[in-house]
């Protein structure tokens, strides 16, 4: 249906009309003066059609107001990939199965990010262990040991290591994905309100597969005997019910102690609302009296109701039956037309009246169910807003589970159905939404409501056929939470996996560090020597039993094959059974210790603690420890992520003066570069700023006993403010002050939010938290928004209490840069107040006057900027009233319209933002976590790159960069923007900025990229939008963006959806072959978190939904230094060694026994007792290797936190290499052999007899020489190779070597031990086993020893030089701290830049488009050779030098009173102005000063990106 807009002809306009920005409020309908409805009436149209007439056979055409065309009406056509949702309507045949169910199967909306349910946790736990190549060959081993022809001594013990390692896998493996099921319990079985009790067409109950319900039966099996066997110890701690029973029960916390504006203020003796036939959530006893004494086939009358319906024929304008248009002489007696949008409640309709609102689980809904929503509460499925609790069918949502912000949305119910209240009504509605298909597109939806509208009237009549666009502005998505609404009533069109959050989040996988993924290769390579030297035993065999004529004829029985070939082929599976150990299958036990013992250290480091949430670091993934050293690219969410998402208002100009006192973080670190000691200089500023402060509190209250004013909430302190105020520095200074003052109280959306008591506490909600920082101060400074009366602002002026109509909202956007409100004043006059980016507002200011103040706020903008603030211009202008009556026309036939609304909104609000008047301008600080910039500098210190990949936009980004140290005065900034999707552009700019590199984006350049591991330097930087980000995702220019942000030292992406974030962790991943680790808060940072190697989550005060899915918890951004410096380079370090050191000893004991082989023609016969075999990985030689892993140390967690660059080592993976590895291995082999023929040629040339006269030289005897020798040598080889050798070391060592001669004496004590009996005594009372045993020692260890030596003295690495300053006491300063390492000095790559000459100016540059200058601090950089036209970052290409008034004069105080912040800021920029002089990037005072206003006077648009007028 198109919707036709009507203008009153009227000089006074009506104030109920208030029409806000991408949204449409309507008024509610119970006021004196209500316009009347107009009711356009078009019949159902197939696409395509032509349009058809009225029934009246007129032409619409009121006023000059011509209809919409027919392009902005519904299409008809319904999307095969979409689907229809049918409401109180019989399903059609051709949607239903053979059944009579319904054929569509949709979402369940139960969740699951765990990996396994109970029914597939065995068989999927096993399939994912098996990946492990050893435990395959393991558990083909055991087969083959089973057949007693291969000569397995007892196959069955032979199985017990690989049972061990798969139930202890199997264990951790259960116990982290337990945590994962908790939680989707925790959120599944979370309690809502569904309609029960009728019929949802979309749904059957009846048809639930098979396989569902095996896993439902089995999962309730396994689920009652937990319970069954737990339920003594859960009534004892919580009184025998669960944590869904105990929400379920517990009633909400009354609302009523802060409620919104906007809440139901009904009077008590007025009937109330019946909300649900159920107990409400929302405890208020009045309302439940109210309750009580309504019955349900009542009509609420209050004026919450939608009255204009049909039962009100009075209201009706009808022609022959039909809806008109009003007559003139019924606008002559003021009967304004008003938009009718019909309702899709039948009036005609019979119904049960069964259906209630009733609480059930999240996991119950479907699509096509009926939900209420109270306040507080979470969006359990994608929802369409059919009415709310607010008279204009408004409610507020936080998204920041989707985007990460926590400012609230406005979302808007459906006209059709704001009369729906109760859970009759929605039995009475009969409707089918048209919807789309599910996709990932978090900013947009399309659907549409269809319904016949019927007159109570003419009960026969067929009706008239009605629609209503559905947007996403309409629609609630899963994961947001319902905020200042007491309650909204909607029906489901996505549940589960198909809502948009989770298709934005992936699914769970399955992480396995690079170190496994790589071990797999190594452990590939021992098979194969396996098979060489098991081929070599089969061929020997085989050939040996070929000869005739040898001893063998004499002394054996015959061959087990009865052939050689056979008997070769035998002995080579015999030969896989006695050499098994070469296979490590005990080393994959060994690491799950090892990370299992590294998760504890982690979430046990009391200096990741954050103790304001109780939260420890909580490690959720062990199995990835070691990734944490190998760290290369971090992506970073910015909201609740770098910031605490708090603005504070700390400085403005108003008419040319400037106030404020501050000393922000990038205000310090600009000062750490010129090397200010600001330790000491903010001590005395914050000194300073406490003792204004208390002037200005002071003087505050003695013009005003304000009530809402809070000492410890006053962020802007500026005393001479208040002076002003009083009017001390004139009446011209007292009215711009006042003005000022009361646009920032009028031109907002902020909600006023009352906390009971004396006085009130008022707090405000907005849709940015910049909007809340400027209502806050204009509320501390006397200028208090008490809250939104039904169609306007009631303010608190200086102790005045006035009411001020809002005509229009103009809200913000990223394309408009600024946001307007229009404003009826107490006077009469309507007045435009307009903030928005300073070269926003400065092109559309009154051409050719206020020069000065141009000139002055340009300037302190400027220093505003330089201090890391957000910049704002205030701007207002006052219109006539034929004036803003002929624009509003305009206006609501743009609001009206269906298709393309936003861009018809966007031009018509364009027309009237011209002409405007300077008042000032604003600075807030969006505050940064502790320690987040400190935490940044050290992290690239040690080599990893930081990306920011955030939802905001792009001068909120470049802020940020500058606050936290990822942009600094030195960058070129690449504003990388490309408009209409123009890919042919984009190539063209990606080309030019890879050409200043010297680049052109081949094949071999990426190669070359991918090898390289070195930091950027620091003089680039990126920043891009997301619809940029779209085209160079793309196959065609994927490979040139990446490596262009090779090139760069921060990347900085802006406005992209959670599948963007992880799209680009995925090219950097999988493009560069580097090591990624994603850190986030929210639910939109999930798809990054799951993509990343390594996924952090930020546990914030408001949120886990990041933490779900992450691999590690945290609870600040700056613990992320001590988990990747510290316990991520110790882990990588430790593991990297410990692997190294299992694949030598196996070796050395393997081929022992191999070298052994040769001498017996390879028979297979085992030189070693089984026992020996058995114990050797289990006891002999597994601590000391273990313990190396866990608690091996080169450098103390301090000196890794001073010396950063120590981590460099694990970006380029130097820790575990090809090379390391097979450097062991030949070691090993060496070693083996020295210590097998060290005791072979000791029985070699003579026989050793005992005091009794027996001999030792028997096979077992010569064993327990060798395997004596080789069980030192291993464990003293391991000690050799650790770097840290305590008590707890050395005993370990001690341990394991003693072990084996306890074993040998115990075992050997008893005659079970057969042929081995008494073999201790005997051998260890020979001086010849001591002596070999220390000969051989040190023969093995020598080459190690002498290799190690060489390259610590001629060849040390930096860890060899930091841990010799160790121990020479360079590092001792550092035992004074706890914790914190105090960063160092920094100083400038271009710290002498402000001796040196100017450089040279870039000539010619072209100015940019005004709308795309920045709103926030851009970049100072110097762009000569990296000038970006499109740049977002207001560079205007002018010479500079022709505007250095600050250069050419000393400093100066700043007008007649002394403003310590203001003449310090422009001091710290008289000395750094040379370093940005040239700089082609920046908004500067004097480009504002002759920035003439492109977008006044007339009211055409301007294309985008066109020049501005620079005169």
């Amino acid at each position: 249906m198109a919707i036709k807009s009507q203008v009153e002809e009227s000089h006074v306009s009506n104030p109920i009309k208030r029409i806000r920005w991408a949204t449409q409020r309507v008024t509610g309908t119970n006021e004196r003066h209500i316009r009347q409805s107009i009711l356009d009436r078009f019949q159902h149209r197939k696409a395509g059609s032509l349009e058809k007439k009225r029934q009246s056979g007129e032409t619409p055409h009121l006023d000059g107001i011509q209809e919409e065309s027919e392009s902005s009406e519904v299409d008809d056509t319904h999307e095969t990939s979409g689907r229809r949702i049918y409401f109180n309507v019989p399903l059609p045949d051709s949607l239903k199965d053979t059944d009579g169910h319904p054929a569509a199967r949709y979402e369940r909306n139960k969740i699951r990010t765990a990996k396994y349910t109970p029914l597939s946790f065995v068989p999927k736990n096993l399939w994912f262990q098996f990946h492990n190549v050893a435990n395959i060959y393991f558990l083909f081993v055991i087969l083959l040991g089973i057949y007693w022809i291969f000569g397995n001594p007892n196959p069955a013990l032979s199985s017990v290591p690989l049972i061990v390692i798969l139930f202890l896998t199997a264990v951790k493996d259960g116990v982290e994905d337990w945590r994962r099921t908790g939680l989707d319990n925790e959120l599944n079985n979370a309690p809502t309100h569904r309609l029960v009790d009728w019929n949802n067409v979309n749904a059957s109950e009846d048809s639930i597969s098979l396989w569902r319900r095996i896993k439902k039966a089995t999962t309730h099996a396994i689920l009652s005997t937990y319970q069954s066997w737990s339920s003594k110890r859960q009534k004892e701690s919580a009184g025998g019910k669960t944590y869904v029973e105990r929400a379920l029960d517990e009633t909400r916390p009354s609302v009523d102690a802060r409620q919104s504006v906007f809440s139901i203020q009904s009077d008590p003796d007025e009937e109330g609302i019946k909300m649900t036939p159920v107990p409400s959530p929302l405890p208020d006893k009045d309302r439940q009296l109210a309750n009580d004494r309504l019955v349900v086939d009542d009509r609420p009358t209050t004026s919450f109701s939608f009255e204009h319906s049909f039962e009100h024929e009075e209201n009706l304008n009808t022609v022959n039956g039909q809806l008109s248009v009003p007559t003139a002489k019924e606008k002559e007696l003021g009967r304004a037309p008003a938009k009718f949008y019909g309702s899709i409640i039948d009036p005609l309709k019979q119904v049960p009246g069964r259906a209630r609102f009733a609480r059930d689980y999240w996991k119950s809904i479907q699509v096509g169910d009926f939900v209420r929503i109270y306040n507080e509460d979470q969006i359990p499925a994608d929802i369409v807003v059919l009415s709310t609790s607010d008279p204009d069918g408004q409610c507020y949502v936080e998204t920041k589970n989707l985007d990460g912000e926590t400012n609230l949305k406005v979302r808007q119910a459906l006209h059709c159905g704001r009369k729906m209240k109760h859970a009759k009504d929605c039995e009475k509605a009969s409707f089918v939404i048209e919807s789309e298909a599910p996709n990932v597109n978090l900013y947009q939806y399309s659907g549409a409501a269809r319904w016949t509208q019927r007159d109570p009237r003419k009960p026969e009549g067929s009706g008239v056929e009605m629609a209503e666009p559905i947007s996403i502005n309409n629609l609630l998505l899963r994961g947001c939470s319902l905020r200042n609404t007491d309650w909204i009533l909607g029906v489901v069109v996505y549940t589960g996996r198909e809502t948009k959050i989770m298709l934005n989040s992936g699914i769970t996988p399955s992480k396995r560090s690079r170190i496994a993924r790589d071990l797999n290769w190594y452990v590939i390579y021992n098979f194969v020597v396996l098979f060489f030297m098991c081929l070599v035993s089969g061929i020997v065999q085989g050939v040996t039993w070929a000869k005739s004529r040898t001893s063998s004829d004499f002394f054996e029985y015959g061959s087990i094959g009865g052939n050689p070939a056979l008997d070769g082929f035998i002995t080579f599976w015999s030969s896989v059974i006695l050499f098994q150990n070469l296979v490590p299958i005990s080393l994959y036990i060994s690491l799950e210790i090892i990370r299992t013992a590294q998760a504890f250290f982690i979430y046990s480091d009391t200096f990741m603690y954050y103790d304001k949430i109780d939260y420890p670091c909580t490690p959720k993934s062990w199995n990835i420890s070691d990734d944490l050293g190998q760290i290369e690219y971090i992506f970073s969410d910015k909201t609740g992520t770098l910031t605490q998402n708090v603005m504070e208002f700390k400085k403005c100009t108003i008419n040319g003066v400037p106030y404020g006192e501050a000393y922000t973080e990038a205000q310090a670190g600009m000062q750490r570069r010129q090397g200010v000691d600001i330790e000491a200089e903010g001590a005395k500023v914050h000194k300073q700023i406490a003792e204004d402060r208390v002037k200005m509190l002071q003087d505050l209250r003695k013009m005003h006993a304000n009530p809402y004013l809070h000492d410890d909430e006053l962020t802007f302190v500026a005393p001479d403010f208040v002076i002003d105020l009083g009017g001390a520095s004139g009446t011209e200074q007292k009215i711009a002050n006042e003005e000022f003052m009361l646009a920032l109280a009028l031109c907002h959306t902020v909600i006023t939010e009352r906390t009971p008591g004396d006085p009130p506490k008022l707090e405000f909600k907005a849709q940015s938290p910049d909007e809340a920082a400027l209502v806050a101060t204009a509320r501390d400074c006397g200028f208090t928004v008490m809250g939104r009366s039904h169609d306007g602002i009631i303010l608190n002026v200086l102790g005045r209490e006035k009411e001020f109509t809002v005509l229009n909202t103009l809200e913000f956007n990223s394309s408009r840069k600024r946001m307007s409100a229009i404003i009826r004043m107490p006077n009469g006059k309507v007045i435009l107040y307009c903030k928005g980016a300073d070269s926003v507002i400065y092109s559309r200011l009154r051409p050719g006057e206020q020069p000065q103040l141009r000139r002055l706020t340009g300037e302190h903008l400027e220093m505003f900027a330089r201090e890391g603030l957000r910049t704002l211009c205030i701007a207002c202008r006052e219109l006539n009233e034929s004036e803003y009556q002929a624009w509003n026309k305009e206006h609501d036939l743009a609001a009206a319209a269906i298709v393309d609304r936003e861009d018809k909104l966007e031009a018509v609000s364009d027309a009237i933002e011209r002409d405007l008047t300077l008042l000032g301008g604003t600075a807030i600080e969006d505050r940064l976590q502790d320690g987040v910039p400190d935490a940044i500098a050290l992290l690239g210190d040690a080599g990893i790159k930081l990306w920011v990949l955030t939802g905001d936009k792009v001068e909120t980004a470049i802020n940020i960069g500058f606050s936290c140290n990822l942009l600094n005065n030195d960058m070129d900034l690449i504003v990388f923007k490309i408009e209409d999707d123009n890919m042919d552009l984009a190539e063209a700019e990606l080309a030019k900025h890879l050409g200043a590199f010297g680049l052109s984006g081949t094949d071999e350049e990426l190669h070359v990229a991918r090898k390289d591991h070195s930091a950027p330097k620091p003089t680039h930087a990126i920043v891009i939008d997301g619809d940029t980000l779209k085209l160079v995702l793309e196959d065609r220019l994927r490979q040139k963006f990446l490596l262009l942000c090779k090139q760069c030292k921060s990347v900085l992406c802006c406005r992209v959806s959670p599948s963007q974030k992880a799209a680009v962790v995925r090219m950097v991943k999988g493009g560069l072959d580097v090591m990624t680790l994603s850190v986030g808060d929210g639910a939109n940072d999930v798809a990054m978190i799951q993509e990343a190697d390594v996924g952090v989550g930020i546990a914030g005060e408001e949120g886990r939904q990041a933490v779900m899915s992450s691999d590690y918890a945290i609870g600040q951004f700056h613990f992320l230094q001590r988990l990747i410096l510290v316990h991520g380079r110790w882990s990588y370090r430790r593991l990297a060694e410990t692997i190294a050191n299992f694949f030598y000893k196996n070796i050395v004991w393997t081929f022992a026994l191999f070298w052994y082989q040769i001498y017996n023609n390879f028979d297979v016969t085992y030189l070693f007792d089984y026992t020996y075999i058995l114990l050797v990985n289990l006891a002999f030689t597994s601590l000391p290797v273990i313990f190396m892993g866990i608690l091996d140390q080169d450098v103390s967690d301090k000196v890794s936190l001073a010396v950063p660059q120590l981590y460099r080592r694990g970006i380029e993976r130097k820790e575990w290499t090809s090379v390391k590895f097979w450097t062991y291995m030949i070691d090993g082999i060496y070693q083996s052999v020295i210590c097998y023929y060290m005791g072979h040629l000791i029985f070699a040339p003579a026989t050793f007899e005992t005091s009794n006269g027996l001999s030792i030289n028997d096979r077992p005897r010569v064993g327990v020489y060798i395997a004596c020798a080789t069980i030192v040598v291993v464990n003293l080889y391991v000690l050799l190779n650790m770097y840290r050798w305590d008590w707890l070391f050395l005993l370990l060592v001690a341990i394991s070597i003693l072990l084996i001669w306890f074993w040998t004496g115990i075992y050997t004590a008893f005659s079970s031990s057969a042929q081995f009996y008494k073999a201790a005594p005997q051998v260890f009372g020979q001086l010849s086993f001591w002596a070999m045993v220390l000969l051989t020692a040190a023969v093995c260890l020598l080459p190690r020893f002498a290799a190690k030596a060489f390259q610590k003295i001629y060849r040390p690495r930096d860890i060899d030089i930091i841990r010799e300053q160790v121990s020479q006491g360079k590092f001792n300063h550092l035992d004074r701290y706890e914790a914190y390492v105090p960063p160092a000095k920094l100083t400038s790559a271009t710290s002498s830049e402000v001796s040196e000459p100017p450089k040279p100016q870039q000539q010619g540059g072209q100015g940019l488009a005004d709308d795309e200058r920045p709103i926030y601090p851009p970049s100072v950089a110097n762009t000569a050779t990296t000038h970006n036209a499109r740049s977002q970052n207001g560079s205007d290409g002018t010479d500079y030098t022709g505007h250095r008034f600050s250069l050419d004069q000393p400093p100066r105080p700043s007008l007649d009173r002394p403003r310590p912040s203001f003449d310090r800021m422009r001091d710290s920029m008289d000395r750094i102005r040379p370093s940005f002089e040239a700089s082609n990037d920046f908004t500067s005072a004097a480009l504002l000063t002759r920035l003439e206003s492109s977008h006044s006077g007339t009211p055409t648009r301007r294309t985008l990106h066109g020049n501005s007028s620079l005169r």
